[in-house]
């Protein structure tokens, strides 16, 4: 038995060092880590015991605008807020917002006491941390009528900000937010300016296809003085009326101060009868010396029909070979009055004339004048109806030449009548032709008388 049990103890000897050694080897490891986690230092948290937004707004380029104008108004939001006192620990878990950031900002803009109207919504500019700036854009309408000045504009901001957060252990944070409704100011400007108002307009003769005179008395309702002012009008879009003299010298325009300016206006050709739109307004320097534009004003400029002349007499019979003083009927068919009026007639082969114009002077719309013309006909021309052209030469109201639309002249041409129909047609012949029938009848009688 002895070698039994020593022989089964030095059996059991190996197996002894081999389950021995690696449960060693790996409690050391164990108590190795262990020592270096708790060495190792814990991650610092940072929390902020006061801090909170302070927002300023101001305006982004010129804050001078001039009336009657639609302009974007940018303003500029700045956050100079900051944290007074900041703690780091390792037991403190750090925020997830800081104290003087701005969150979810809107911005908006409204007009106050001003005559300024806002035609942009409130703006939501985002978060806005602490030295940061923003910028929110407006449109804004300053009526034509505005009184100059500097107008003061309430801004809004309405904004949250953390102000309050309590750890809970090692890994809870609740958090306390505040909100903000603040109004800040900004200052705006209405330059003074000239504004024109049409006193009066006195329309002269103005007709398709012809030029006319345009007086204009306009006041200076504004509120500053112009220098060296000059009156002006230009076409409105595609109105058919056009300025030929488009401006005149006016000099110092003082506040309250009534001019006239006498313009020329041309129309365009085929324009319908009706009213079109003229603009008018005032270039000035104003007191920085500046060179200035008033706003426009629109006015009517009523134009009639142009001058248009028609025969009115019917065809002209002539005979081949005889000349003829004819008479032609002219009526001016047209709206407007013309002045020296002369009609000329063009005669070409087989026709020839000694007096080709007759002179009508003034003739008004609806008025008819008669022209007078000496015409000869080759006796070889053919029988049948021709057409002279015909035209009027006239001047209108601003003494500019002008002719009208070609007309035509009917004149129907007759062979020239035999001897018989010659005489038969033409008493003076018939008398002669008696007296000599006459003549010869108490020769024979006398002859026969005196052979008895």
């Amino acid at each position: 038995m002895n070698g039994k049990n020593i022989t089964g103890a030095k059996a059991s000897l190996p197996c002894a060092e081999r389950t021995g050694m690696p449960l060693l080897v790996l409690c050391i490891t164990g108590i190795a880590v262990a020592c270096l986690i708790l060495s190792a230092p814990a991650s610092a948290g940072t929390k902020y015991m006061a801090g909170s937004p302070d927002l300023s707004a101001s305006i982004s380029g010129t804050n001078e605008f001039s009336a009657g104008s639609t302009v974007p108004l940018q303003i500029r939001i700045q956050n100079t807020g900051y944290n007074e006192y900041k703690f780091i620990g390792s037991s403190i878990v750090s925020r997830d917002d800081l104290p003087d950031t701005a969150k979810f900002l809107t911005v908006s803009l409204a007009a106050g006491d001003s005559p300024i109207i806002v035609k942009s919504d409130p703006q939501m500019v985002g978060d806005l941390a602490a030295s940061a700036t923003a910028t929110g854009t407006f449109t804004i309408k300053i009526p034509s009528d505005a009184p100059a000045g500097t107008y003061t504009l309430p801004v809004g901001l309405s904004y949250s900000y953390l102000y309050q957060a309590e750890q809970y252990g090692t890994d809870a944070i609740q958090y306390y937010y505040k909100s903000v409704n603040k109004t800040v100011t900004i200052p705006v400007t209405i330059k003074p300016r000239v504004r024109i108002d049409v006193v009066s307009t006195d329309i002269g003769q103005v007709n398709s296809g012809m030029e006319g005179t345009v007086n204009i008395t306009v006041k200076n309702t504004g509120d500053e003085d112009g220098k060296k002012a000059v009156l002006r009008i230009s076409r409105n879009g595609l109105s058919p009326v056009t300025p030929t003299d488009s401006s005149v010298y006016i000099g110092d325009f003082v506040q309250g101060t009534v001019v006239t300016g006498t313009f020329r206006v041309s129309v365009a050709d085929k324009t319908e009868e009706q009213t079109y739109p003229l603009d008018i307004y005032v270039t000035y320097e104003n007191k920085d010396g500046d060179s200035v534009t008033s706003e426009s004003e629109t006015i009517g400029i009523p134009v009639g029909r142009k001058a248009d002349f028609v025969i009115t007499s019917g065809p002209v019979t002539m005979t081949a070979g005889k000349k003829q003083v004819i008479t032609v009927e002219y009526r001016n068919n047209g709206g407007a009055t013309v002045y020296s009026a002369q009609a000329r007639i063009s005669a070409v082969d087989p026709f020839t004339c000694s007096d080709d114009v007759a002179y009508f002077g003034t003739v008004k719309p609806g008025e008819s004048r008669q022209a007078s013309f000496e015409i000869s006909v080759d006796g070889t021309a053919t029988p049948k109806e021709y057409g002279l052209d015909s035209e009027i030469e006239y001047r209108d109201s601003l003494d500019n030449s002008r002719i009208s639309d070609p007309l035509k002249v009917t004149i129907q041409v007759e062979s020239a009548p035999g001897l018989i129909k010659s005489l038969t047609g033409n008493p003076l012949l018939l008398g002669i032709l008696a007296v000599v029938i006459i003549g010869i009848a108490a020769y024979v009688f006398w002859y026969r008388k005196r052979d008895r």
